[in-house]
């Protein structure tokens, strides 16, 4: 496995970070137990990066599979709080519940905002800092889907790491295209940010052009790590291989199973429009008395679950 710094911070991460969300009940639903076992065996297996969220509800996993172990991990988490005590809230919720004295970087979690979000969270950015001027958070970052928001944050000298969208096909990319992203990347690296991306396979919907999607983010200028989700040893096996460079032999390829959708069941939906206001992908609306799902612009993160007040919401 091969590492390298998040830009000028000196946070040493491996190039393949465990993207911890899909084992989590926003998707998979994957026990505490089961996925501390994955992310155990990735740590023994050189990965030390991995990446969460206050929203994903997978702490406890990430918290039995680091237990005992000696080697070094890197933890992300990152939170949508809008003001300076729900951020505060976020980050000693994470430290507490991750049983650790501090989190490596700390995120504010921007999938759809605009550009306005430093303005908007400027609390909440604030507490991070604070936070990290107090030893109990290394670096501070923005998580989020828009290129303008990846290109604004290439100036801001208190942003450290940035958590970019990036895909070969542009999947999910606000106010831009996949070319757009990667020159904002690139900026952002020559400004010295850490930049690890997200979405290499657009949550899934990428996966029978696995490889060719995988290499295009691991090739882009300035992309220091890639978060990539698994939920089963086959899937880490497989990427491990790949992230060291090694031969995937034919008999690996069952891993590559066809990607699921949502659906929303109209005899329980009320069409409050909960969820349209969760997507990060403008992926829902509401035509003709249903709310519909584009599964083009879908990539199944799986944020509008736990916000749907009637339990409408399926992964099928």
């Amino acid at each position: 496995m091969k590492y390298n710094k998040l830009g000028l911070t000196d946070i040493s991460v491996s190039q393949l970070c465990f993207g911890v969300l899909p084992m989590g009940p926003l998707q998979a639903n994957i026990s505490p137990e089961k996925g501390g076992i994955l992310i155990r065996q990735a740590l023994e297996n050189g990965i030390n990066f991995l990446d969460t969220a206050e929203l994903y509800g997978t702490y406890e996993h990430i918290l039995k599979g680091t237990k005992g172990f000696s080697g070094e991990v890197v933890i992300v988490s990152k939170s949508f709080a809008p003001d300076y005590k729900g951020m505060e809230n976020a980050i000693q919720g994470a430290l507490k519940a991750l049983n650790r004295d501090v989190i490596d970087v700390f995120h504010l979690h921007a999938a759809r905002v605009t550009t306005k979000v430093f303005e908007e969270r400027a609390e909440a950015l604030q507490c991070i800092l604070d936070y990290k001027e107090k030893g109990y958070v290394r670096a501070a970052g923005i998580a989020t889907h828009n290129v303008e928001v990846v290109e604004l944050a290439s100036t801001k000298p208190e942003i450290d790491v940035i958590h970019p969208l990036i895909n070969m096909t542009g999947r999910g990319i606000l106010n831009g295209t996949a070319a757009d992203m990667a020159k904002a990347i690139e900026k952002c690296a020559l400004a010295g940010k850490g930049i690890y991306a997200m979405k290499a396979l657009a949550g899934g919907t990428l996966i029978d052009q696995f490889f060719d999607a995988v290499s295009f983010v691991r090739n882009l200028k300035g992309i220091h790590s890639m978060a990539v989700g698994m939920i089963d040893e086959e899937e880490l096996k497989l990427n491990l291989k790949i992230f060291n460079d090694e031969i995937v032999s034919s008999d690996m390829m069952p891993v590559l199973k066809n990607v699921k959708k949502i659906c929303v069941l109209d005899v329980l939906c009320k069409k409050c429009g909960i969820c349209l206001k969760a997507c990060p992908n403008n992926a829902l609306e509401i035509r003709d008395k249903k709310v519909i799902v584009d599964d083009d612009k879908c990539i199944l993160c799986g944020y509008c679950h736990p916000v749907c007040p009637e339990f409408a919401i399926r992964r099928i």
